[in-house]
């Protein structure tokens, strides 16, 4: 009987952890071109930029990041505050490839990568995110500087300072 209940319990911790895996960020049949224009738009009439997170499901590192923004109150507003957000998915199902060239191939760098755009549809950066690590996760203050430095208003008050 006690080999019953330690079969089971390993089943049970297999279940919990195979459960906590399946986080779906990203949605492989998700329109990504569509997606894009949609956030430009309302970027455009906000004076936001967009934010392009491009990873996986697969990718421990994007859910790493994704989970870490959404859980810091100040990060996660300050990526609201300043940005329209799109997941563009990478993965087997849909690698999303004429979107990602129109992009600059910002898959060069890895995953996540993030892609900012202005509100015209312009790339005016490309991240690579491990620049953003800090030992086994992200660092909050190069990911708020991140945030802050890319961000409509950063630019518009950096054009004014520095106007030929």
């Amino acid at each position: 009987m006690k080999f019953i209940h330690v079969i089971l319990f390993c089943f049970f911790v297999v279940q919990m952890a195979q459960a906590q895996q399946k986080i779906e960020i990203y949605n492989p049949n998700a329109d990504a071109a569509a997606d894009i224009t949609k956030a430009t738009a309302l970027a455009g009439k906000e004076g936001k930029h967009v934010f392009l997170q491009v990873g996986g499901n697969w990718c421990p590192w994007c859910i790493r990041f994704h989970k870490f923004v959404n859980e810091d109150a100040q990060l996660d507003s300050i990526l609201t505050a300043n940005f329209e957000v799109v997941k563009v998915n990478y993965s087997r199902e849909n690698e999303n490839r004429k979107v990602l060239a129109s992009l600059g191939y910002p898959q060069r760098f890895g995953f996540p990568v993030f892609v900012i755009l202005d509100g015209n549809g312009k790339v005016i950066h490309i991240q690579d995110s491990s620049l953003l690590e800090e030992g086994k996760g992200y660092s909050a203050e190069k990911v708020k500087n991140m945030f802050l430095m890319w961000s409509a208003e950063s630019l518009r008050l950096a054009s004014e300072k520095y106007k030929p």
